[in-house]
């Protein structure tokens, strides 16, 4: 096992990227540690191999070997924070390839530089296999090469430099570029993000003031929320160049903070942060149980709402819904305003399509897209926008370059697999909730031992729709309301089929709460 010698804050991990440029120590051959440091070299590679380039360099970058002594293995590595990580994902992994190196290494150490656990575990290592060669030792003008490191540090560290944050318009190193083609002209409105959209504008155009503190953006995935932050920036940027606005994701917050951390660099962090006009995070639920980054993001909160600065927010569910997030941050994220984005209907889904079909067709004259397979997009794919899109542009790519004319039978083989997903994400309770509806029941009557006509015939045709829209067994639907046995589900089933050949008010009862299942 891997022991820790110092207590630490421990964090989750921050899937941090390329943080590092990798800096191996590796041992003094003069120090008579040839061999170890073959082995050492050994480890790496295999250690890189298995963990790929760039997790490697993140987290195996700056760590160094400091010796071998007693079925020992130690290493310095830079923060206590990256012993904890490491000790936690790769301890095990670590010693059995030592082991593979050397059977004699029942351990392996890693000590965080800076303790005074580093600098003992460095003497009795030193005074145990170099005792003849005290002298060897002497190179210690060979320490100022920590002194080396700021110059390194200054590239990968965004906050070593704060000039830029105060020049016009410049977005500083913290933030994501906004993309240009992301703007409220090519955002399409319908009920499903009406409330969002008219936020977001009041937001971008408000002048002097500071209308919704923070503007809270959620839901599902791909439909529109980062699209809308983005048209927030650059609408803001348009009216006033000077504006200090930042846009990232959550998780590039947390990779600033923990980059901070291992530079020593927290005040820098912290005044890059708060001296901003408008910040923008993304995805905000990705912090969650990371309680280190919490605590920053907390106080950065406060301090820019304490000087009237301008606080976005999206995450994929509501402030009191967020998992892992502590109770006054949920409390501070619904303060202000939060706005719903909703799945989208057919009728928007169809509106988005025209307007990205306009958009795209001039650049492909070679293809037709009739309003049939538009349509056809635009009834079985409900998931996301960003689904929607992709669906569009397969499309048109397949009938580019296969030379193929879109027909709806072509657009159903090429789409296949999509178009069976987002099938897959109708559930038994979505069902039971929309035909309650239509019928003007309640939902508990769905499952509920009642047998009146009025109650067992919705229930009949939500059996059926289970049936047909899910891929549910039977007893997996019987079950679903209120425990039936699946052979009552086959007669339901059974009796619906019967009687839609028969009774077309049925027939078209079914079709309405079909399609709105499948919005």
């Amino acid at each position: 096992m891997i022991n820790s010698k110092t207590g630490s804050q421990t964090e989750q991990d921050p899937a941090l990227e390329e943080a590092t440029q990798p800096s191996f120590s590796g041992l003094d051959a003069g120090a008579g540690q040839t061999g170890v440091a073959e082995q050492w070299a050994s480890v790496q590679h295999k250690l890189r191999s298995a963990l790929g380039e760039a997790r490697f360099k993140s987290w195996f970058g700056q760590v160094a070997l400091i010796g071998v002594g007693d079925g020992a293995v130690s290493y310095s590595v830079p923060t206590s924070f990256a012993r904890d990580y490491i000790q936690r994902e790769f301890g095990d992994q670590l010693l059995g390839l030592w082991r593979a190196e050397d059977s004699s290494v029942r351990k392996v150490t890693l000590i965080a530089e800076g303790s005074a656990t580093a600098a003992e575990a460095a003497r009795a290592i030193a005074a145990d296999s170099m005792a003849s060669r005290a002298p060897a030792a002497a190179p210690a003008p060979a320490k100022p090469a920590p002194a080396a490191a700021p110059p390194r540090a200054a590239t990968s560290n965004p906050f070593q430099t704060n000039a830029p944050a105060g020049a016009a318009g410049e977005e500083a190193p913290l933030g994501a570029p906004l993309l240009p083609h992301l703007t409220f002209d090519n955002f399409i409105v319908g009920k499903s993000n009406q409330l969002a959209y008219a936020a977001a504008r009041r937001v971008a155009e408000a002048e002097g003031t500071v209308p919704f503190n923070p503007l809270y953006l959620y839901g599902p995935v791909g439909l529109g929320k980062t699209h809308l932050m983005h048209a927030i920036g650059t609408e803001i940027r348009r009216r006033d160049p000077s504006k200090r606005v930042v846009y990232l994701s959550a998780e590039r917050f947390m990779y600033h903070f923990v980059n901070a951390l291992r530079h020593k660099d927290t005040v820098a962090f912290k005044h890059a942060y708060r001296s901003v006009d408008v910040l923008m995070v993304d995805d905000v639920q990705f912090i969650g149980g990371k309680d280190s980054t919490q605590e920053e993001f907390f106080h950065t909160f406060n301090a820019l709402v304490d000087h009237n600065r301008q606080i976005i927010i999206s995450a994929d569910r509501s402030p009191s819904d967020l998992e892992g997030i502590e109770e006054r941050i949920r409390s501070r994220l619904g303060h202000g305003l939060a706005c719903d984005i909703l799945p989208t209907d057919y009728e928007l889904r169809l509106g988005i399509l025209q307007a990205k079909a306009e958009t795209m067709l001039p650049n492909h004259p070679g293809v037709q897209l009739s309003d049939d397979v538009i349509d056809f997009l635009a009834s079985s794919i409900s998931s996301s926008i960003r689904e929607l899109e992709g669906a569009l542009t397969t499309l048109i790519a397949h009938a580019e370059l296969i030379g193929s004319t879109l027909t709806i039978e072509h657009a159903q083989d090429i789409l296949r697999h999509l178009v069976r997903a987002n099938e897959k994400r109708i559930t038994i309770d979505d069902i039971q909730r929309k035909v309650a509806d239509h019928y003007n029941l309640r939902l508990v009557d769905m499952s509920s031992p009642r047998r009146s006509r009025s109650v067992a015939r919705p229930r009949q045709v939500a059996m059926y729709l289970c049936k047909h829209l899910t891929t549910r067994s039977l007893p997996e639907i019987g079950r679903k309301f209120g425990g039936r046995d699946h052979t009552t589900v086959l007669h339901g089933v059974n009796k619906i089929e019967q009687l839609r050949a028969e009774d077309k008010t049925l027939d078209e009862d079914i079709n309405l709460i079909r399609r709105k299942i499948e919005e």
